[in-house]
């Protein structure tokens, strides 16, 4: 199979709603919403996050099957607002999934999913560190993660959805390509 990766755009919203729904319903403790939530979303909320990903500080990739135009998966990235004429402090990856057909290190797509964002976040938000929350028994993803270099800050806290269950910090060292 052949992919590309595509910068998410204002009138990608009813793909990024479409995508999102998969997302919660395949991995509902990924997210911080449940799948019936954002089944209740309004337009105007899914176009708010699809045009999101195009504003400063901002940015969201899709996988898209070259063959179908189907999206199978995305990844986005933010930073927080720093003050006038600091440098953020760090990013922060969220909205991270892959369909279950195209998952897999031999066919790579998540990690260019991953190095989208993180040529983003070192290069065009010039962040020196990309951090992530992710679920303590998301045990795949946490793999992942620590086979691109992630680690534990020992940050955590319970989990939105579920309290009686935590979320962990990880962060990555940015360097200069």
């Amino acid at each position: 199979m052949t992919y590309r990766i595509h910068r998410v755009r204002p009138e990608d919203w009813q793909r990024v709603r479409d995508i999102r729904l998969r997302m919660t319903k395949d991995t509902p403790l990924a997210y911080l919403e449940s799948h019936e939530t954002a089944l209740a979303l309004t337009e105007d909320e899914w176009r708010f996050r699809a045009a999101r990903n195009s504003q400063p500080g901002n940015t969201g990739f899709a996988a898209v099957e070259e063959a179908t135009g189907e999206w199978v998966g995305a990844m986005n990235a933010y930073v927080p607002p720093a003050d006038p004429g600091q440098a953020p402090e760090r990013a922060w990856l969220v909205g991270v999934w892959v369909d279950p057909a195209h998952r897999g290190r031999e066919l790579g797509l998540t990690d260019r999913l991953l190095d989208a964002c993180t040529a983003w976040a070192r290069d065009v938000a010039g962040a020196p560190s990309l951090y992530l929350e992710v679920h303590e028994n998301n045990h795949r993803a946490r793999r992942f993660y620590e086979r691109r270099g992630f680690v534990a800050t020992g940050f955590t806290q319970p989990y939105d959805l579920d309290p009686e269950t935590l979320e962990l910090e990880m962060k990555l060292t940015l360097r200069r390509a």
